[in-house]
């Protein structure tokens, strides 16, 4: 009988019904668009950022120690430690190394030029196809880890070596990329030859084809940037380079990761397995400094820091906007039940003149909001499941991936929802005495 009643107030009510469905779907369908997002968005933002730059410095151990001598810090190992190019694929083979976007090794010496002005000549990978066991198609280099390089022309090959043939010799000089400011200083441009004797380690000179003008807006726009294995010839210094710029996805810090970053001896086991086993951007840089012999890796906090606040501060406000949301259903609900309890008042009034307790009259207006509840709910979650690709493909230029769990969650938050939104109207029905509501007094 009661199972009767709830489908025949669902036949004589459909409009009303209908309506409150739809309320709830609203609601539901937003909350799970932007659950959705809210759990992508950390790797989503984090790739955005990557975008921006290298997230992790790695430089061989004692580089960064200065001594201060007559005021003026001094290393005078700075320049002459190195890393050795053999373990740079260790990088990915951390614990956390489908978190390593890519990275870029760098060898910084001094060239002189032909007119004699010392120059910065910087070895690098541009785009280097380097197979890893955990990734057979990985490549590394700065188009990579530094995607805002913006270069007029063309990129140098990253297998040219450095060529001794003159100007008039059969063999075509290695490419390398002129900073944009110094370009317009020496008067280069694209296609110029040019040769440049490197001051550090054999002091070789070099003849190079610069390729393309490059503009970053930091101090490369003023330097030379060759092919990793040009400068280690000129240099003598082949198989080594000086630093590796990491970039990484990482999650925000916390309170564990900021323990372990200013006081580790404090951190217990449970919490450095904890520690260890997220990807915060100190753990991948001491991960890191474990993978390679003789390494130094220091996050930069800067780049960290802005990547947490950002990530931060969207989820905070997808949580305000769905809450807002729920306020808003449960209020339609609310609505829509006090006008269906004042409208439906004969039939609770006949009900309890038949026998029917308050409580049994209470359980058929909450199981319908129930089922209100659970069908707005499916309703809201398929809908929000294709609102969140479109909002995807609009931010971040890519869908995102639908986690499952979210149907149930969104289904029972519906029904607390619905449920909320009808017990303050439900109380209405105590007030409602069969004598009055049947001869017509209220």
């Amino acid at each position: 009988m009661f199972l009767r009643m709830l489908a025949q107030s669902f036949v004589r009510g459909r409009r009303r019904k209908v309506l409150a469905v739809a309320i709830i779907a609203l609601s539901a369908s937003l909350v799970t668009a932007l659950m959705n997002l809210s759990i992508n968005v950390g790797d989503k933002m984090s790739k955005e950022m990557k975008s921006y730059g290298a997230n992790i410095h790695v430089a061989p151990k004692g580089d960064d120690i200065a001594l201060e001598i007559g005021g003026i810090d001094y290393n005078p190992l700075k320049g002459r430690i190195f890393l050795r190019e053999e373990d740079l694929p260790r990088i990915k083979e951390i614990f956390w190394q489908h978190n390593i976007v890519g990275f870029a090794p760098f060898l910084k010496t001094t060239a002189l030029t032909e007119t004699g002005k010392r120059v910065p000549l910087w070895g690098t990978m541009f785009d280097k196809l380097l197979p890893v066991e955990s990734d057979e198609d990985f490549r590394a280099g700065v188009r990579v880890v530094n995607p805002f390089w913006q270069v007029q022309g063309e990129w140098p090959n990253d297998d040219d070596g450095a060529s001794q043939k003159c100007r008039g010799g059969a063999a075509d000089p290695a490419g390398l990329l002129a900073g944009e400011t110094l370009a317009r200083e020496m008067g280069w441009k694209c296609g110029d030859r040019i040769r440049v004797k490197v001051l550090d380690g054999e002091q070789r000179e070099v003849f190079l084809t610069i390729r393309g003008l490059l503009r970053t807006g930091g101090p490369e726009e003023s330097a030379l940037v060759a092919p990793l294995s040009v400068v280690q010839k000129g240099t003598g210094w082949e198989g080594k380079v000086q630093s590796v710029s990491v970039s990484a996805l990482t999650v925000p810090e916390d309170k564990l990761s900021r323990k372990a970053r200013y006081d580790a001896d404090s951190i217990d086991s449970l919490e450095y397995d904890r520690w260890y086993c997220t990807a915060y951007v100190s753990a991948i840089a001491h991960q890191l400094e474990e993978a390679i012999p003789n390494a130094s890796a220091r996050p930069l906090w800067q780049v960290a820091a802005g990547e947490g606040a950002v990530i931060g501060k969207i989820q905070l406000l997808m949580i305000v906007v769905t809450i807002a949301a729920f306020i808003a259903s449960g209020l339609g609900i609310s609505s829509l039940m006090a006008t269906t309890i004042l409208e439906r008042s004969r039939e609770i009034g006949l009900m309890k003149a038949l026998g029917a307790s308050d409580g049994e009259v209470y359980l058929l207006f909450l199981s319908e909001s129930a089922v209100v509840g659970i069908v707005g709910g499916l309703a809201g979650c398929a809908a929000g499941a294709g609102l969140s690709q479109v909002l995807g493909l609009g931010v971040f230029g890519s869908t995102v991936a639908f986690h499952p769990i979210l149907v149930p969650v969104n289904v029972l938050l519906s029904v607390l929802v619905a449920l909320a939104g009808s017990l303050a109207p439900s109380r209405l029905i105590a007030k409602l005495f069969p004598a009055e509501v049947l001869y017509g007094r209220r």
